[in-house]
């Protein structure tokens, strides 16, 4: 499948919905849509927001990168080449979105993801345009979990005691740059910060003996999700006892996402996991996880989540056990699931779930 090939399935799934809507058009101004409609093109300056600085147009005459005319020429060149979008740019000094759409569709009914210039917010939908991943996504976000991995496994290497959390944040946000993505979210947690919080944003705190590193990182739009520990000296029975039952839940969530599955029952046999394991309440203590790819969770899954597993959907699941953590991206693939972040060169622990057998990542001991 070429590039223009994905981008030409994309839009037969616009149009569709378009029907399905009553609507005209669709304008796409998120960094997830911008990025998935573009087959990976970047509309962003500041990350700071989700909402970038051009927007696609899609309609049943065209397709338009709707822009002021400081991005016009860069979108253009570097983003959308080979896509066949053509250019309405306005004033950077004007409040020119309305305007353009009305220039281009005009008297169009228009959704949107944004909700501006007149438009129909429709961002709740969209996720399903989004959920399978074609064959060149999919190649796309295997690339970028190996770099993920590549960060993450040198980062593991490097850290040593002493270190704060800032300073192992900027290490594998260092590499992970190095390689050409962006970490959209760095969580670092030293010692007993790893046992009291679930969204341990790095602080100076020194590392001693215990590390957990948290990694999310973007490129062609797609979002990686990763954590692994490292721990420093002889492991204590009792982290011995919460890592083996985190990767035993983490393993029921994996092994039972299978396309045509109801959502809600993956978390059910999951949350069962979890009382096997001697741990029934640490569930209630952090959200799972649940669909990715464009963004870092398309929903927080639950017990009463209705949606199905679609095939060649991604999934990025994050159980935890105070300490303890077991998360990696993977794709719901026909064949079975398929971990796109695999660290290959860090100790991996196997789990055996629902019939499957399946590598899960071990705490690195130095």
């Amino acid at each position: 499948m070429t590039i223009v090939e994905e981008l030409a399935h994309k839009e037969r799934r616009i149009h569709d919905f378009l029907e399905r809507e009553d609507l005209d058009g669709l304008l796409l101004s998120k960094h997830a849509n911008f990025a998935w409609i573009t087959c990976g093109g970047s509309n962003h300056v500041a990350v700071n927001t989700d909402v970038g600085v051009a927007s696609a147009l899609i309609t049943g005459a065209g397709k338009w990168i709707i822009c002021d005319n400081i991005e016009a020429h860069r979108v253009m060149q570097e983003e959308v080449a080979r896509l066949g979008f053509e250019c309405e740019s306005f004033n950077w000094h004007d409040d020119g979105l309305a305007d353009a759409l009305e220039r281009v569709a005009p008297g169009a009914r228009i959704g949107s993801d944004i909700g501006r210039a007149g438009t129909q917010n429709v961002e709740a939908r969209l996720g399903a345009l989004r959920a399978s991943l074609l064959p060149d996504e999919l190649e796309r976000y295997r690339r970028l979990g190996a770099l993920a991995a590549e960060s993450m496994t040198e980062t593991c290497r490097r850290v040593e005691p002493g270190m704060t959390e800032h300073v192992v944040a900027s290490l594998l946000g260092a590499e992970v740059m190095a390689r050409g993505a962006f970490p959209v979210v760095l969580l670092v947690a030293a010692d007993e910060r790893a046992f009291t919080y679930r969204h341990p944003i790095p602080t100076d705190k020194r590392v001693m003996a215990h590390a957990m590193l948290v990694l999310c990182a973007r490129k062609w739009g797609l979002i990686i999700s990763m954590t692994r520990l490292v721990h420093f000296g002889p492991l204590p029975a009792e982290l011995r006892r919460k890592h083996d039952a985190v990767a035993q839940v983490d393993a029921a969530f994996i092994a039972n996402t299978v396309p045509g599955t109801r959502i809600g029952d993956v978390f059910d046999r999951a949350v069962a996991a979890y009382a096997e394991s001697g741990f029934p309440d640490e569930w209630r203590l952090h959200h799972q996880g649940g669909p990715t790819g464009y963004v870092g969770r398309e929903f927080r899954a639950t017990p009463k989540s209705e949606q199905t597993v679609v095939e060649n959907q991604a999934f990025a699941w994050n159980p935890s056990i105070a300490g303890t953590k077991s998360e990696d991206t993977i794709v719901a693939c026909p064949a079975g699931p398929e971990v796109l972040s695999a660290t290959p060169d860090l100790p991996a622990t196997s789990v055996e779930s629902a019939g499957r057998v399946l590598l899960r990542p071990d705490i690195v001991v130095k």
